[in-house]
């Protein structure tokens, strides 16, 4: 996984997915039965068992640590919740400059002095992966990630999810300070929070940029990605362990065929690409030789054995066409998806070999 993050082809293609840790499987819901999500990512105990449940049933290459975006908001102090079947939900919706002004003069730092809980959960799930190798006899990596501050912001502004994002749209013009404000503070606290995960023993991570498709090209050049750019240069400044050449670093987005070039000019390895555009089309697209992630439609889950296989090899014909690829969804997991569908699609990835 690690090396084909970093543009070494293996000859098996290594295969993870997004939101794997939980969800679709019946021991994440036996484990969760009690708590709040949030209680669950700050229980070490729990965040690491949870982050190595679909390691042990699909057979998966990497692990991607149990967390949620929202997590360093908390962990600094701002009120929120994860309602379910709805998303981040925030008592104190940013409406206003001053609230903004309010909510940036929060030291991002308190997210590395509150974070021990995350810190352990990392630790002790890189010593359970220790223990497991995968097809090629390499140790199984975690990954860590963290929210772009776009996707934060949206949600702040409008104090939970939003169909179109028009308070964040809107701010963006109609108080380009604050906005500036706002964003470079966002990029300060998830930043630290990837960094926080990467310090503690993940061997890579990934930005997620959930809403960043809702914006035209212009206003993500201008108002965003300097932003998610500086957040990721918290993880690239990490010194790094001995042996260790260059850490791998993914950026993803939802929606975002039309930035695909932007996104990929951050200091990254690996671009993300949602299941709406081929990765052969990405790849000439972002003018650039990265590993590309992706792309497998979510609702290819639910589709009959043959029509899903033929999609996975379609999807792995198309990834020849960069430099080297990371198997995945082009989203998460669906929560009612059928595990033994994920399975499936592991094998099936893992025994397709290129001609």
């Amino acid at each position: 996984m690690v090396r084909a993050l970093l543009g070494d082809r293996p000859e098996i293609t290594p295969v993870w997915f997004m939101r794997q840790a939980g969800r679709s499987l019946p021991e994440y819901r036996a484990l969760r039965s009690r708590g709040t999500m949030l209680e669950a990512c700050l229980d070490p105990a729990l965040a690491s068992e949870i982050t190595m449940q679909p390691v042990r049933r699909h057979g998966v290459d990497a692990a991607i640590f149990f967390s949620d975006i929202i997590v360093p908001l908390a962990l600094v102090g701002i009120d929120v919740e994860i309602a379910p079947g709805r998303g981040p939900v925030f008592s104190k919706p940013l409406r206003t400059a001053a609230d903004i002004a309010a909510t940036v003069a929060i030291d991002p730092a308190l997210v590395v002095e509150r974070g021990g809980a995350v810190a352990d959960a990392v630790g002790r799930t890189t010593a359970m992966l220790a223990d497991l190798s995968d097809e090629r006899g390499e140790p199984i990596p975690l990954i860590g990630f963290a929210g772009a501050p776009f996707t934060l912001a949206a949600y702040l502004v409008e104090g939970g999810p939003s169909k179109d994002h028009m308070a964040a749209r809107r701010l963006i013009h109609e108080d380009a300070p604050a906005w500036r404000d706002l964003t470079s503070w966002l990029a300060e606290v998830t930043g630290r929070f990837l960094a926080l995960q990467i310090e503690a023993g993940a061997s890579a991570g990934q930005l997620f940029d959930s809403w960043a498709g809702g914006l035209s090209p212009a206003d993500y050049r201008s108002s965003v990605l300097p932003a998610s750019v500086a957040a990721l240069a918290h993880a690239r400044s990490l010194p790094l362990p001995e042996g260790v050449d260059r850490l791998p670093l993914v950026h993803f987005g939802v929606g975002t065929g039309e930035i695909l070039a932007d996104m990929a000019s951050a200091d990254i390895d690996a671009l993300g690409v949602d299941y709406r555009v081929p990765l052969d089309v990405a790849r000439a697209r972002i003018g650039r030789d990265l590993t590309l992630q992706g792309n497998l439609d979510p609702a290819m889950l639910y589709a009959p054995e043959p029509v899903r296989t033929a999609a996975v090899h379609e999807i792995l014909t198309a990834g020849r066409a960069a430099r080297a690829h990371v198997f995945n969804l082009g989203h998460g997991v669906p929560m009612d998806a059928d595990p033994d569908a994920i399975s499936a699609v592991v094998r099936t990835v893992h025994d397709w070999r290129a001609r």
